[in-house]
């Protein structure tokens, strides 16, 4: 959830989670510290996966993991989630709307009876229920009614977010940890209410004032449109490139571009000729995001109550731009751009225990800075051989840092030690089958199957690999039980889109399949390359049911999007011979062997001849 606020003025109230009830009770953990009468209220130990900043709690005595959200103004629980962990819904008050990047979304309400935070239980705590998958195995977020309990402490390289409380500060240079000689930065930062969460100040773009919001949600800082063109910034200008879809609370994805800039300025701390990701988002009343990459290289305390901002840099790449792979697919491969200003990855403080290593492991994998990640996760295993996670984290930092049979090894060890690993399974079948090794991909896919439940998010990649691995009724199986648990999620038109794909393949539902790519149209962007692919499965759909005009029209605009679309020059060259235009039709069926050699045997494999 990235950038979400309160829409209709509503205040939430009553039987919400009480921030002075949970503020009591987690004072009575704190550790004093003597730095200006500074205390620790509560330490949440932090592990970051996919640049999610994930903590543990559990839900009703059940472990679950929340992303922590700092652009979010409440905490949430997806519906899927909800379904998972049995949790009744009732209406939110005043029919409660949230948006944010990717649009809107309702929202009901849920109680968990007991919530579990930093090991203290709370009775009865409300949950707002909506919006899609956060990823990285999230159940939901935690929002500002948890963190504006207190200033917070956001070290993310270091494993850990501290709520924490100050008297007689005001004065004060809280960022107590560079000592009293070390560089910081210090912002101004606006006071915040209820209804105005967001922890938003000033930072400069080429010269021009602009508005920026601390949001953990957000897995990269980005830079509004509307922001980008106020300070000189064109995304068809020289060097801007672009960079795929980002998606958030709503259904809807929007389009990102990764630009240069001649200047990036924050407090004391001053960017030249960098690049910034730029997206044509509404954030509200701020211009721009800064995501969790800038909180992975930097050290930050909000003082809430002094409305004051303090940071020190880590080191490393400042901003993550990383382009999505269907952007690299539209536009062919080109070098990322990287922060010529960046140095190498610092080396953080030694950490205490398995724990702490691991937390650090992870922080270096979202930054893709595997060999140091690795280094980590080994001594997290050699210190703690029973826990399963460790191996699993280094198996998943072996696999970004290609090396595929150091990733088996640990995925063996963590299903060893647990063999229901749902993760696990699922990552072992993904290399068994890039390997080529599909009956140990299949096995491992039908044990996750029956361990993982029926709402859970891994199963939209566990269609992924049975339909490449050609078992077409298991991916279906997958999608409709992903589907039915997932509505409200960003995913939806791609998974909708598949579902319409694998039904066509098979030559089954084919009715249904034509809904399913009709239904996924709605929901993308019809003139984005990447939205080829549904054109081309309703094609195919259309061809199958002997609507051949129109199945000719799908990849026609198929191919106006991509031009060498195989499937869709051999498809319409299907087309063309069955309505009689023969030279058309063979013209087709060369252009798409052209391409593809393969194709033909592809089409007869699924009982589709010309």
């Amino acid at each position: 959830m990235e950038g979400s606020r309160l829409k209709h003025g509503a205040s939430v109230r009553h039987r919400w989670m009480s921030g002075v009830a949970i503020l009591a009770a987690l004072c009575l953990s704190g550790n004093a510290m003597s730095a200006c009468k500074l205390s620790k209220i509560a330490e949440l130990p932090v592990t970051m996966v996919d640049m999610k900043a994930m903590v543990n709690a559990e839900i009703n005595g059940q472990a679950a993991t929340f992303a922590v959200d700092s652009g979010a103004f409440y905490s949430v629980i997806t519906p899927a989630s909800a379904a998972e962990f049995k949790l009744k819904t009732h209406s939110a008050p005043f029919q409660l709307r949230v948006s944010g990047v990717g649009g809107e979304a309702s929202m009901a309400a849920a109680t968990v009876r007991v919530f579990t935070l930093a090991g203290i239980p709370f009775p009865d705590v409300e949950f707002l229920v909506g919006g899609g998958e956060v990823g990285g195995g999230s159940v939901g977020v935690l929002g500002q009614n948890v963190l504006r309990l207190g200033d917070v402490e956001y070290d993310l390289a270091h494993g850990v977010i501290r709520l924490m409380r100050e008297e007689d500060c005001r004065k004060a240079n809280l960022a107590y940890w560079a000592g009293a000689s070390a560089a910081f930065s210090m912002i101004d930062i606006q006071s915040t209410t209820p209804l105005e969460s967001l922890t938003i100040g000033t930072a400069f773009l080429n010269g021009a004032r602009i508005r920026v919001a601390f949001d953990t949600g957000a897995d990269a800082s980005f830079l509004s449109l509307r922001a980008a063109k106020r300070a000189g910034i064109s995304v068809d200008g020289p060097g801007a490139r672009y960079a795929g879809t980002s998606r958030g609370i709503g259904r809807a994805t929007v389009k990102t571009w990764i630009v240069p800039v001649a200047e990036f300025k924050l407090g004391d701390e001053e960017i030249r000729n960098t690049h910034l990701r730029v997206g044509d988002y509404d954030l509200g009343s701020a211009d721009m995001l800064i995501g969790a990459d800038f909180f992975l290289s930097h050290h930050l305390y909000v003082a809430g109550k002094n409305a004051k901002l303090f940071f020190t840099y880590n080191g490393g790449p400042v901003f993550n731009l990383t382009v999505s792979p269907a952007a690299v697919a539209a536009e062919g491969p080109a070098a990322e751009p990287r922060d010529p200003t960046a140095p190498a990855p610092p080396v953080a403080g030694e950490p205490k225990d398995a724990a702490e290593f691991s937390r650090r492991g992870a922080a270096f994998a979202a930054r893709r800075e595997f060999a140091a990640a690795i280094a980590d996760f080994d001594r997290a295993c050699e210190l703690a051989p029973d826990q399963p996670d460790y191996f699993y984290e280094r198996g998943i930092a072996h696999a970004g840092n290609n090396q595929p049979v150091a990733a088996l090894s640990d995925f063996d060890q963590t299903l060893k030690l647990k063999p229901d690993h749902v993760p696990a399974r699922v990552a072992r079948a993904e290399i068994h089958f890039r390997g080529g090794d599909s009956p140990h991909a299949l096995e491992d896919l039908d044990a996750a199957d029956r361990a993982a439940s029926k709402e859970a998010d891994a199963r939209l990649q566990m269609s992924a690999i049975y339909a490449h691995a050609d078992r077409l009724p298991e991916a279906i199986a997958q999608l409709d039980l992903w589907v039915a648990a997932h509505k409200a999620d960003a995913r939806l038109g791609s998974a909708l889109g598949e579902r319409c794909w694998v039904r066509t393949l098979a030559g089954v539902e084919l009715p249904q399949a034509l809904g399913d790519c009709n239904d996924a149209l709605n929901l993308v962007d019809k003139k984005a390359a990447d939205s080829s692919r549904f054109f081309v499965s309703r094609g195919l759909v259309r061809l199958r049911l002997g609507d051949y005009q129109k199945s000719v029209d799908d990849f026609g605009t198929a191919l106006a999007l991509r031009p060498k679309e195989a499937w869709a020059l051999y498809g319409r060259g299907v087309d063309e011979l069955r309505l009689g235009r023969n030279a058309d039709g063979e013209a087709d069926l060369k252009s798409a062997q052209d391409v593809w050699p393969g194709i033909a045997a592809a089409f007869e494999k699924h009982g589709i001849h010309p």
